[in-house]
């Protein structure tokens, strides 16, 4: 599988209206408005609807437009085992195969607003970033998704640290972790509702999901395995002291710990429902706090933080 190289670094040089982008910068895609002229020596490319680059090529002493034509003999395989297919939302147990391969060498920004469809290619870093548990942060994820973006039909490699980060509402449909790393996805609204349709994660040795703000995190079709917890409320965010809720729907978890950790104290609640698990537990309540470690309290559920309803243990 040939993989398709991008620096998604790109240098906008505001002291001239006519800044030329250097050699392998970004000079096109859907929300991008730097430069598209490329130095001497260089041609911008079309990679994809969301990067086209500077690539060794034909000098430009006008401005490059991207086509929807490449040169690349970047090849493409489909999927045969029937998992995932690009599009579907519905619940599936099997990683699908990987259209092609995406590098990038910093976090990709969908704008607010906008949307990405991956087409089942993988996207990862071109450089290794995950560093096991050890805490990363926003500029180690793969997709910086803006307030209001939505992802569809990815698959993130194993190279990134963090997935995804939304720092406003977002919907990610059918998006597959390889191996999640620190974080699968980190939510960050202060309020309102993001949601996980389809798609699936494994290798979390800790979390898969992050929900850091507030509002609600909804979560249906989900596969995962070899799991720490699906999903945890921050137990000690410095913002901490407002509720969170999260619903967990028509979700297969094999091999794994908690399905969910929230804070009582705080008044979070999740509800599980058609939901099978085969091992570890339905959600551990925690005492959260704005500093330190939070404290377990019990585990549940307890018809009140933490509702399931119709689950089972046999996946």
């Amino acid at each position: 599988m040939v993989k398709i190289s991008i620096s998604a670094t790109f240098l906008a040089l505001a002291l001239s209206v006519s800044a030329q982008v250097p050699a392998w910068g970004q000079c096109g895609g859907n929300g991008y408005s730097g430069s598209t002229s490329c130095v001497s020596g260089y041609k911008c490319q079309y990679v994809n609807d969301w990067y086209s680059q500077c690539v060794e090529g034909a000098a430009s002493s006008s401005t490059a437009k991207p086509t929807s034509t490449t040169t690349s003999k970047a090849t493409t395989t489909s999927s045969s085992n029937g998992g995932g297919s690009a599009g579907s939302t519905n619940l599936s147990t099997v990683f699908p195969a990987a259209a092609g391969t995406t590098l990038a060498a910093s976090a990709i920004t969908i704008k607010s607003g906008q949307s990405l469809d991956g087409k089942m290619m993988r996207y990862d870093r071109n450089s290794k970033v995950c560093a096991d548990q050890t805490e990363t942060g926003e500029k180690d994820a793969m997709f910086i998704l803006e307030d209001g973006a939505t992802i569809s039909n990815v698959i993130i490699g194993p190279n990134q640290a963090e997935g995804i980060h939304c720092k406003g509402n977002c919907v990610i449909n059918n998006v597959w972790w390889e191996d999640v790393c620190e974080d699968a996805a980190t939510f960050k609204a202060a309020s309102g509702t993001s949601y996980v349709n389809g798609g699936g994660a494994r290798k979390a040795s800790d979390k898969v999901f992050q929900h850091n703000g507030f509002g609600t995190v909804a979560i249906k079709n989900f596969y995962v395995e070899d799991y720490g917890k699906l999903y945890r409320s921050c137990g000690n965010c410095s913002g901490n002291g407002k509720a969170r809720t999260v619903t967990i729907d028509n979700v297969v978890a094999k091999n794994g710990g908690i399905l969910a950790g929230i804070n009582t104290n705080y008044g979070d609640k999740v509800t599980i429902s058609n939901t099978c698990q085969n091992s570890g537990k339905w959600c551990d309540l925690f005492k959260g706090t704005t500093s330190g470690e939070p404290s377990k309290l019990s585990s549940g559920p307890d018809g009140k933080s933490c509702i399931a309803i119709n689950t089972r243990t046999s996946c």
